[in-house]
């Protein structure tokens, strides 16, 4: 017994097997696969590889570095500076160009400040007092400008007064003006220079544009005519976003240059080219928001011939530009070809499956084709294939 089941086994192992395929003449279950293969093909070829690109290789780590340089001049004549002439050093924040730039716009100047002891803003509620106890010495005035000196200083017969403090004075009491004071400051025009490098591939780029003309770029301006062109007019930025400059100037605001870097590397490296987008990054709130606009202070010092320290305080109104760079880029590899292919023959096999479950299961005569696909085979086969009558005789007794 041992022997012979040796024998058999060592036989099998030379045995060759293949699938017995049933055709089922049934147009509408065959018209269902020829039409799952079509969208399956369909589906592979268009979306895959031609629209998503399945057969490359990506890299989404890119690495950008971003310099810009403002450029423009304006002139004013107000009250507290008189006539002056503003360059990029007066209005741009910070002066060594990044990604994020501020322009100043708007100014509420208070001159001449020096520290000292005087009364404090009206607009703090904080320092509202009665009588010299509402005062305590040494105390800072929340959201103030300094530290209470135990006094209350009251304007002729009004009985509400506010504290006196030690601060620089005199302290900031001008409104805002109604109308922006570099508001021509839409015609000054930015370079943006993005380096980019996407390190999987070894592959470097930048948005300015590969030629030998040297009068390019004092030329250009980035529009419908100029895609390509890395200098932009600050007006025609924040009009692309759907504002106003001349009321976003006013009291400020968030503008953001997206640049978007979608690089097929099989093809020349001059068909990587950045696309532009412009977007207000700051909510537009009514004017009478306390949350609208974006401002921030700073002071320039200096000592008179005597040497005491005094200040010129600036609130600056203005409009602050993000750069944000984002990319990807696409080279061919054989590794994802061989995936998504991969992919697509086993969703073929899927529609196979779905077929028979269709032909075996939901028509009409699928138990017909159910015994023609599933054939039960029972021991006691002839060599021939045939099973005598003694021997079904002898496997029916056995199976009693």
């Amino acid at each position: 017994m041992g022997q012979a089941g040796f024998k058999g086994l060592s036989q099998s192992l030379f045995d060759y097997k293949t699938e017995k395929y049933v055709i089922a003449k049934n147009k509408k279950v065959g018209l269902l696969y020829r039409l799952l293969q079509v969208s399956i093909l369909t589906y592979l070829v268009v979306w895959v590889f031609l629209v998503k690109k399945g057969y490359q290789d990506t890299d989404t780590s890119l690495q950008s570095s971003i310099v810009t340089k403002v450029k423009g001049v304006t002139f004013t004549n107000t009250s507290e500076l008189g006539e002056r002439l503003w360059d990029v050093a007066d209005y741009v924040i910070p002066p060594q160009g990044e990604n994020v730039f501020f322009v100043v716009t708007n100014l509420i100047v208070t001159p001449n400040q020096r520290q000292e002891t005087c009364a404090e803003s009206e607009s703090i509620p904080d320092a509202w007092c009665y009588a010299d106890s509402d005062c305590p010495p040494g105390e800072p005035v929340v959201a103030g400008n300094g530290v209470k000196t135990g006094r209350c200083l009251r304007v002729g017969n009004m009985q509400r007064g506010t504290c006196e403090i030690f601060a620089w004075c005199p302290v900031e009491t001008k409104p805002r003006p109604v109308k922006p004071l570099l508001g021509k400051a839409e015609d000054f025009t930015v370079y943006i220079k993005n380096f980019i490098r996407f390190p999987k591939f070894n592959f470097s780029k930048t948005n300015v544009l590969d030629t030998k003309d040297r009068a390019f770029l004092k030329s250009c301006q980035f529009g419908p005519k100029n895609p390509y062109c890395p200098i932009f007019r600050l007006g025609s930025v924040v009009s692309w976003t759907g504002s106003n400059f001349q009321e976003i100037a006013l009291q400020g605001g968030v503008i953001g240059i997206q640049i978007e870097w979608d690089c097929d590397l099989d093809k020349a490296p001059s068909e990587c080219n950045p696309h532009y987008s412009f977007s207000r990054l700051d909510n537009k709130f009514s004017e009478n928001s306390i949350s609208s606009g974006y401002n921030f202070r700073f002071a320039k010092y200096y000592r008179d011939g005597a040497g005491v320290e005094f200040r010129t305080l600036m609130k600056a109104y203005g409009i602050r530009f993000d750069v944000m760079v984002n990319g990807k880029a696409g080279k061919f590899s054989i590794i994802p070809t061989i995936i998504n292919i991969g992919s697509g023959v086993a969703l073929m096999g899927a529609g196979a499956f779905f077929c028979d479950l269709v032909l075996i299961y939901f028509i009409k005569k699928s138990h017909f084709y159910r015994d023609k696909k599933y054939e039960e085979v029972r021991s006691g086969h002839l060599g021939n294939g045939k099973v005598n009558a003694e021997q079904l005789q002898n496997l029916q007794t056995a199976e009693a």
